[in-house]
């Protein structure tokens, strides 16, 4: 049996906690983080928590003073020694609850804590490439939300659906001027000439941790990295490919749509990362 955390209070998962009137459920209305924990350790939390709490700013909760990053980092340690896990995924969702559009009964965090065991050995940079295919049958907005982890995911839930249906282990998706957004779980960075580049913010990427982790210590280490417009075709043109996100670190794309690339530069980046922080790149 396992335990989820919802609103404070630790409950059986199968247990229904929602009721049908939830705008959680009816609109998307929340945000959503997605952590590792590992050697006793929950990676970058403040991180996620700061990125947290600056979506629900953003998105206008009314959060009140006990409603703290201290109080969910404890039951997050408290849910991950009730499902006596070492190592794992923890989703943190943030939602609000009963109402309408217009006639929320409050606009106060409602929030469900999940924990998913995942492997303990030392991550390592993926040896088998990943397959990536292109999707633009829906475009990703650039507007003041397009940063946020929030819970209207449809963009990426459907690139996720294309690529399974092409055999794909990712899809790569474009915003609404049809340049490089992100893929469905991750950033994307590419290698050119010894310049790695990653789409703007303003591109309408996620502001995602493990991106902004990857590309302040790429400048402290001296790589040259550029964040701008990436159009398809530099995409295909690049000499390598690379996806970040925080429970995989770093992984190598081996090959967009009949586009191969090459591994050389990331697995340096990788060893590089690993030995100057041990504990993240784990």
């Amino acid at each position: 049996m396992a335990y989820i955390n919802y609103n404070g209070k630790i409950v059986d998962e199968c247990q229904p906690i929602l009721a049908a009137n939830t705008r959680g459920l009816r609109y998307g209305d929340g945000l959503f983080e997605t952590i590792k924990f590992k050697h006793q350790q929950i990676i970058l939390l403040d991180e996620h928590l700061s990125r947290l709490w600056n979506g629900m700013k953003w998105l206008q909760f009314d959060i009140p003073k006990l409603f703290t990053p201290d109080l969910l980092e404890k039951h997050i340690y408290a849910l991950l020694q009730k499902n006596k896990l070492n190592a794992a995924r923890i989703r943190l969702t943030i939602f609000r609850g009963m109402g309408g559009i217009y006639d929320p009964i409050n606009l106060q965090p409602q929030y469900i804590i999940e924990t998913y065991p995942i492997a303990i050995e030392n991550k390592q940079l993926n040896t088998n490439g990943l397959h990536c295919c292109l999707y633009k049958d829906a475009l990703k907005s650039i507007d003041a939300f397009a940063n946020l982890k929030h819970n209207n995911y449809l963009p990426y839930l459907m690139g996720a659906l294309y690529a399974k249906k092409e055999k794909c282990n990712d899809a790569i998706l474009f915003n609404q001027q049809h340049f490089i957004c992100d893929s469905t779980i991750a950033n994307i960075f590419l290698i050119k000439d010894n310049i790695i580049s990653t789409p703007a913010l303003s591109e309408g990427c996620v502001a995602g941790v493990m991106r902004n982790f990857v590309i302040s210590n790429l400048k402290s280490l001296g790589f040259n990295i550029e964040e701008k417009k990436i159009t398809e075709s530099e995409l295909l043109d690049a000499d390598e490919v690379f996806l970040t996100n925080s429970i995989y670190n770093i992984q190598w794309v081996a090959t967009i749509n009949n586009k191969n690339y090459r591994c050389q530069t990331i697995q340096q980046i990788d060893q590089l990362l690993s030995q100057t922080n041990p504990l993240v790149f784990c």
